[in-house]
C-alpha cells in the first residue's frame, strides 16, 4: 500500500496489473490513492466472480503476487481517462487479452483509428442525396475502429430483418459507423439465416463486394448523423 505522503504526490495514475505467470497486464485501470491495490483485495474478501477477479485468485493460490505497474502518475482525472482509455483500444486491438469489460472511455469518440478514419471522421460532409436503391446499415455494436475492409463486410453481410419486397429491390448497402459511411457493398444475393426455435423472425445475409468506384465515391465518408433520430433503435433504413 501507497503511504500518506507518495499518495499526495501521486494525484490520479494510470496503473496495469501484471501476471506474474507471463509478465503480461492482464487489467488497465485510473485512480487515485490506492486504488490499485483494491483489485486484490476484492479478489480475496468477495465472492464476485470475473475475469479480473479470478485472474487474481489464480495468481494468489499459486503462490505468486500480482504485479503492480504505475503507467503515468501526476495526472488530474481527464488526462487520467484519456491514457487509460488509450492503452485499452490499442491492447485490445493489438491481441492482449485485458479483463477490462468494455473499451476504453470515449473510444467511440476519439478511439483507436487507422489515419483514414482520422481524416474521414474529420472532414465527412453530409450525404443529402441517394441515387441508388440501398440498404444503410449501422455496424457500431459489431465492428471495431480500426480494422480492415473485409471486417467491415464480415460486420455489413448479416443478420438483418430484411422483407422480402426490399430484399428484391435493394442493390447496395452502405456500412455505417458513428454516423458515417465507412464502406459501399454491392449485394450479389441474399441468403437466409433460420433463427433456433422459431423464437423471432428468420434473419438474412447478404454475398457481395466493395461496390465499383462510381458508385463508391458517391457515399463513402459522408456523415449521416443529419438523418438520426434520438432514441431510434433500428439498425437498418432503406432508400429504394
Amino acid at each position: 500500500m501507497f503511504d500518506q505522503l507518495t499518495i499526495e504526490k501521486l494525484d490520479f495514475y494510470v496503473y496495469a496489473l501484471i501476471n506474474p505467470n507471463d509478465k503480461k497486464p492482464f487489467y488497465i485501470g485510473k485512480g487515485i490513492g490506492n486504488r490499485v491495490f483494491n483489485h486484490q483485495n476484492c479478489a480475496i474478501k468477495d465472492e464476485n466472480s470475473n475475469l479480473k477477479l479470478d485472474t487474481i485468485r489464480e495468481i494468489i493460490s499459486s503462490g505468486l503476487e500480482v504485479e503492480h505497474i504505475i503507467i503515468r502518475h501526476g495526472l488530474t482525472e481527464k488526462e487520467a481517462f484519456e491514457i487509460e482509455a488509450s492503452i485499452i483500444d490499442f491492447g485490445i486491438k493489438f491481441g492482449f487479452e485485458f479483463s477490462n469489460l468494455v473499451l476504453g472511455h470515449h473510444s467511440n469518440g476519439k478511439g483507436l483509428m487507422t489515419a483514414d478514419e482520422i481524416v474521414r471522421i474529420h472532414n465527412a460532409k453530409p450525404l443529402t442525396e441517394l441515387t441508388d436503391p440501398v440498404i444503410i446499415i449501422n455496424i457500431n455494436k459489431k465492428y471495431v475502429r480500426g480494422n480492415s475492409s473485409n471486417e467491415i463486410y464480415e460486420s455489413t453481410k448479416q443478420a438483418w430483418v430484411v422483407g422480402e419486397q426490399k430484399r428484391k429491390t435493394t442493390k447496395y448497402a452502405l456500412s455505417e459507423y458513428c454516423g458515417i459511411v465507412i464502406e459501399v457493398f454491392e449485394i450479389h444475393e441474399w441468403y437466409e439465416i433460420e433463427t433456433p426455435n422459431n423464437k423471432r423472425k428468420n434473419r438474412w445475409g447478404f454475398n457481395g463486394e466493395i461496390a465499383k468506384p462510381e458508385i463508391r465515391e458517391k457515399y463513402i465518408n459522408k456523415s449521416l448523423a443529419h438523418t438520426k433520430k434520438r432514441g431510434a433503435a433500428n439498425p437498418i433504413k432503406y432508400r429504394l
